[in-house]
């Protein structure tokens, strides 16, 4: 079981910038895809962006390309989202997940994630 525990959540302007943690208790970190979810009120949960095992390898929706980054410390069992210049469509909750490649250093599918975070609420004001 991976425990997943994400932070950030907060209100920000259009235009801004935040970023999210999600740290990972797991043993072999680097053994596990990682990807950042959001869902919006009324609407599916949808990818955001995934990272591969290895952070070399990443994938974004087109709705955040360009904008929003996802990097990896397998040092500190933390996976991150940068986002930058927020807009209010952004506004969701926002979700860490983990699925286990083992040494597999590739991008699985959204289908894939079964270890979920909490959940963090970003609200983007304009």
């Amino acid at each position: 079981q991976v425990q997943l525990v994400a932070s950030g959540g907060v209100l920000v302007q259009a235009g801004g910038s935040l970023r999210l943690s999600c740290a990972a208790s797991v043993v072999s970190f680097s053994r596990y895809a990682m990807g950042w979810f959001r869902q919006a009120p009324g609407k599916e949960r949808e990818v955001v962006g995934l990272i591969a095992s290895s952070g070399g390898r990443t994938a974004y929706a087109d709705s955040v390309k360009g904008r929003f980054t996802i990097s990896r410390d397998n040092a500190k069992n933390t996976v991150y989202l940068q986002m930058n210049v927020l807009k209010p469509e952004d506004t969701a909750v926002y979700t860490c997940a983990a699925t286990y490649v083992g040494y597999n250093d590739y991008l699985p599918s959204a289908s894939a994630f079964g270890s979920w975070g909490q959940g963090t609420q970003v609200t983007v004001s304009s």
